[in-house]
């Protein structure tokens, strides 16, 4: 493993530390998008399918039973807890997401690396969480109702993308045969969503001011 996927994979984890967190003390997930932490629980749980069989090292299995408890535990606090699931935006977080599942399934069936089920969904998993966080991006151009926990949390979620880039033009120079152009394809479209954000996250930075997103 190299210093940019440790890189990716912590920062990664700290963008949900930094949800949870916000969760828990605000009691409020007020400008948070369920129905990108349903995507990315859907993504995980596709991903990890080969948890019990499959396995690599103690990090890599730490690392996905981490990412499946903490989305999951992020959908009791959004869904499940009586103080804060009334908080949720339900009439803004309006994202019709069948119109990124479906696209992401159908083009998983097409172009995939072998045809086997695990192959198929593990592939999903990579188209879907190139799109998923869409309705989250959707959500806080609605509501301008951006926090500074919100505001860091997508931004985390943008820099681990980025750092998995370099990680793979790294791995790409330094290991024979490295070539995986549906993960490529899927990580620069995902990276290109967070560029807007990237740039309005920056400037406020810069300015000192409260983050707004063009309406």
């Amino acid at each position: 493993m190299n210093i940019f996927r440790l890189a990716g994979d912590m920062v990664h984890l700290l963008s949900f530390v930094v949800l949870v967190l916000k969760i828990n003390a605000t009691k409020s997930c007020r400008g948070i998008s369920l129905k990108t932490q349903e995507l990315y629980t859907l993504v995980f749980v596709c991903r990890y399918l080969d948890l019990f069989s499959n396995f690599i090292s103690m990090y890599n299995t730490t690392m996905k039973i981490v990412f499946l408890g903490t989305s999951f535990a992020i959908l009791y606090l959004m869904r499940g807890h009586k103080v804060i699931k009334v908080t949720y935006d339900r009439e803004q977080d309006t994202f019709r997401y069948l119109f990124l599942v479906l696209p992401c399934a159908l083009l998983a069936l097409l172009i995939h690396n072998a045809w086997t089920p695990f192959e198929v969904v593990w592939t999903f998993s990579i188209y879907l969480e190139a799109v998923a966080i869409l309705p989250q991006l959707v959500l806080l151009q609605r509501t301008q109702n951006i926090d500074n926990l919100t505001g860091n949390y997508v931004f985390l979620l943008g820099l681990y993308r980025g750092l998995y880039i370099l990680n793979w033009i790294y791995r790409y120079f330094t290991e024979p045969h490295y070539i995986q152009w549906i993960v490529w394809i899927s990580g620069i479209v995902q990276t290109i969503l967070y560029l807007d954000f990237f740039y309005y996250y920056i400037k406020s930075w810069k300015n000192n001011v409260k983050l707004a997103l063009p309406s």
